[in-house]
């Protein structure tokens, strides 16, 4: 048992900075904010600022998409502080492999991959119905007439109009990243300048008195329910339940992070591209809600498609051509840049040899892992075509929260680790646990103990935060009546989350000089870590059953071939890429 626990709990040295890659390091800091907007950019823009203005927030939606982007932010700060300590390709895989163990690392990779899966299936999928919405759904009605699915958890027909993209960004990827990385930045180019566009057009017709329209208004069609009407007609929960729902606009950003070797000076231009394209996006999607529900009241919009709506409502049919084209653009930028960083996870994964290794074989003429990029599309469209987008955006959300979680967690974990090069003195190791716990013996440089106190604190806090979660979200009817056991057990828990954050605050942390360092740590990881669980605890009960198949999958494979031949496991080095007996230098790109 002993030597099982071991094994789950190695970690990979960070010994290796990266420099001795053979991966082309010429990705520029254009090139990294392009590819974080590239892939980011887009289903908030163009369809979920009308859809949860329609569903869930009215004009409050603007706020919904703030509190996103300071979420997202969060999460953005320690991928940062990661990149600049492990410049390496893996993004949270090989984050939680260093800081956490080999089986959390695993489990982290594994979701990574659903999370890549199926954001490029999800793209598809949204960029599929945004044509079928500019052709009057003449697509859709004819596949229906042929076929229809009627089971209660897939869509309402196969899309095989979605397939087919996923196969053609496929086989983008799979002919070679100096190509489709060129073609993301150009894409990128067209995304951003459709959406000045909007912004400058729209902002003519912007009327502030659609932000304050009632319900008894005459221009409120009759029998129509818009809530209580105004900037918020739905009240503060619409604004909450949007930002859950926006906050998925801003998932796409960490595959800057997948790009360590590859980047020049990745120490500091990958924490520079994270927050360079957390700040253009939520300008961007800022900016489009508040046109979007000033040119167009909350209760008219297009959950699918708003602009075409929109442009129909304001009599503009060619701007309306001009913005859906530059929309079907930047959504098939989105599936590029969604599929670009899965190769690098298997590719990282198998190179360490908890997958199977065949997927790190590079093709000798295109220099791309040709049948990981083959299985990775074939599994996307399959997925795109069977499931229809809410569905998809809640499969891809619970990997993609778990995986800022543990970044999170491992941004303390480090921060709080013992330095090896700092010898304990015998005060320190005489000194009492509850001495410890809030450094009474006033130690300045992380000790074992210290380290082992934030690490069993962090424990207790992921519960009690699930604690909080469950009850905020499945027992709002309880706490509203003050119901006596849900209003105390919240209580305890408060308290209980706010004590261990007092107690992680005093202990001392590792000084160790970074371009890009966390501010105000435990506080902004601890508030990163609530987030996230928060928003997992919003998903329905469907979705966590598909996510623990995945994850039982995922195990199976793990336990019956990942445990047995891990690098790790070999007793050897642990081999960076340069040191691999097969070449890999399948991501290049042109200098801009």
């Amino acid at each position: 048992m002993e030597s099982f626990w071991k094994a789950i709990c190695r970690k990979k040295p960070n010994n290796d900075d990266g420099s001795h890659s053979k991966l082309a390091r010429v990705l520029t800091l254009l090139d990294l904010t392009g590819l974080g907007v590239g892939s980011t950019l887009g289903l908030g823009a163009y369809v979920l600022a009308g859809s949860v203005a329609y569903e869930q927030a009215g004009p409050g939606v603007v706020i919904s998409f703030v509190i996103a982007a300071l979420a997202a932010a969060i999460a953005g700060l320690c991928y940062a502080e990661f990149a600049s300590r492990v410049p390496k390709a893996g993004s949270a895989y090989i984050y939680t492999y260093i800081t956490i163990g080999e089986f959390a690392a695993f489990t982290i990779g594994w979701n990574l991959m659903l999370e890549y899966i199926i954001g490029t299936a999800s793209v598809a999928r949204g960029l599929s119905g945004y044509i079928d919405a500019l052709i009057d759904h003449r697509m859709g009605n004819a596949i229906k007439d042929v076929i229809q699915m009627k089971v209660s958890f897939l869509a309402e027909y196969p899309d095989v109009f979605s397939f087919l993209v996923v196969l053609v960004i496929t086989a983008l990827l799979a002919y070679g990243v100096k190509e489709s990385t060129l073609l993301n930045n150009l894409f990128t180019g067209v995304n951003l300048i459709v959406i000045v566009v909007v912004l400058v057009s729209v902002g003519i017709k912007a009327d502030p008195a659609n932000w304050a329209i009632k319900p008894n208004d005459p221009s409120v069609p009759v029998g129509l329910n818009i809530g209580a009407g105004g900037f918020l007609p739905y009240g503060i929960a619409g604004v909450m339940a949007g930002a859950a729902k926006c906050f998925y606009g801003y998932v796409g950003f960490d595959c800057i992070a997948t790009t360590g070797e590859e980047a020049q000076n990745p120490s500091r231009n990958i924490p520079l591209a994270i927050i360079a394209s957390l700040i253009i996006i939520f300008l961007s999607y800022f900016g489009v809600a508040t046109v979007l529900t000033m040119a167009l009241p909350y209760y008219l919009q297009d959950p699918i498609a708003p602009f075409p709506r929109l442009f129909d409502y304001l009599g503009w049919q060619e701007i309306k051509w001009i913005v859906s084209i530059g929309a079907i653009f930047s959504l098939c930028t989105n599936s590029l840049g969604a599929m670009f960083p899965l190769p690098r996870v298997l590719y990282a994964m198998s190179s360490d040899g908890i997958i199977y290794k065949q997927l790190r074989t590079v093709h000798p003429k295109t220099k791309t892992p040709l049948l990981a990029t083959i299985l990775s599309g074939l599994f996307s469209g399959t997925m795109a075509m069977l499931f229809n987008l809410h569905q998809l955006i809640d499969m891809m959300s619970i990997g993609t929260l778990l995986a800022y979680t543990i970044v999170a967690v491992s941004v303390l974990v480090l921060r709080y680790e013992q330095n090896t090069n700092f010898i304990v003195s015998a005060q320190t190791k005489s000194s009492t646990v509850v001495k410890q716990l809030f450094n009474l013996t006033c130690l300045t440089v992380p000790s074992s103990l210290s380290s082992d106190i934030v690490k069993v604190c962090v424990l207790i806090y992921a519960i009690a935060i699930s604690v909080i979660s469950a009850i905020l979200v499945h027992a709002q009817a309880y706490i509203s009546n003050y119901n006596p056991l849900f209003c105390t057990l919240l209580a305890a828990m408060t308290i209980m989350a706010i004590l261990l954050t007092l107690i992680i605050s005093c202990q001392p942390t590792e000084e160790r000089q970074l371009t890009f360092r966390v501010p105000f740590v435990p506080f902004v990881p601890l508030l990163s870590i609530f987030v996230n669980v928060y928003l997992m605890f919003q998903l329905d009960a469907a979705t966590w059953v598909r996510f623990l198949v995945w994850l039982i999958v995922g195990f199976i494979i793990y336990f019956s071939y990942g445990i047995r031949h891990s690098v790790q496991g070999s007793g050897s080095q642990t081999l960076s890429e340069s040191q691999l007996d097969i070449p890999f230098a399948m991501f290049t790109t042109v200098k801009l």
